[in-house]
């Protein structure tokens, strides 16, 4: 299953995308991560998660001319092919193209999560896998990775077990992740999804790993960790 952000046109394909591939990040959490808790440092190159090591690189994504222009940079896992959203552009398009709200709705629900908006997809599919890692942005102003995450993931229902842990980047970032399980009641299956925050001059910025199933999530998760071991400020 491939979906684009784009795609938001046809009621059923998009609450389809909704249910299926962004899947969710929210749910109840833990006491590690809440704000003001202090990031434990992971040792450069070191995953904090249970994946298997770090992808190869395949290049930089987030510095001015690369792909996706962001707050951060990080490594680009080999095959991966990063791809810029303007979600103020989708939204305004979606919003004039439709004879009712339904559209900009989904829409909105599609590019928005809670206090950050979709700025850059990364598809897996080049690279063998069924999935996206995704980058989301928020306003200048707020310095709290811990809830903004808290927030990103309150936006969504269905999940369960998160667990929140505090660590640094391989870039000396203090960054706080989510682990936790999205139940779909629309292909009633549950699977596991991971995100992590970072605050930055420029905002904060959500990195969001889902898939179309657990195994395709742990097989994507060398992805992830490659750009939790590599991000930092741009």
């Amino acid at each position: 299953m491939q979906v684009r952000v784009g795609s938001v046109g046809s009621r059923a394909i998009v609450a389809v995308a909704l249910a299926a591939v962004l899947g969710g990040c929210a749910g109840a959490a833990d006491d590690d991560g809440k704000k003001g808790a202090s990031a434990s440092p992971t040792a450069k190159g070191e995953g904090t998660g249970s994946g298997g090591g770090a992808a190869a690189r395949g290049g930089t994504i987030g510095a001015a001319g690369s792909a996706c222009e962001l707050p951060v940079s990080f490594g680009l896992a080999k095959d991966w092919k990063p791809k810029a959203i303007d979600a103020e552009a989708q939204l305004a398009k979606a919003s004039k193209g439709s004879d009712d709200d339904l559209s900009g709705a989904l829409a909105e629900s599609f590019l928005r999560q809670g206090p950050v908006t979709a700025a850059c997809e990364i598809d897996a599919k080049p690279a063998g896998n069924i999935g996206f890692l995704r980058v989301w942005t928020g306003k200048k102003g707020d310095a709290d990775a811990g809830g903004v995450l808290r927030a990103f993931v309150a936006a969504e229902d269905n999940v369960s077990k998160a667990k929140y842990r505090s660590f640094k980047t391989g870039g000396g970032v203090s960054a706080v992740e989510v682990e936790y399980l999205y139940t779909s009641k629309l292909l009633d299956e549950t699977k596991k999804e991971s995100a992590f925050a970072v605050a930055t001059p420029g905002g904060p910025v959500v990195l969001h790993l889902g898939g179309m199933d657990t195994e395709e999530h742990e097989a994507m998760r060398p992805a992830y960790d490659l750009a939790k071991q590599t991000l930092e400020l741009a």
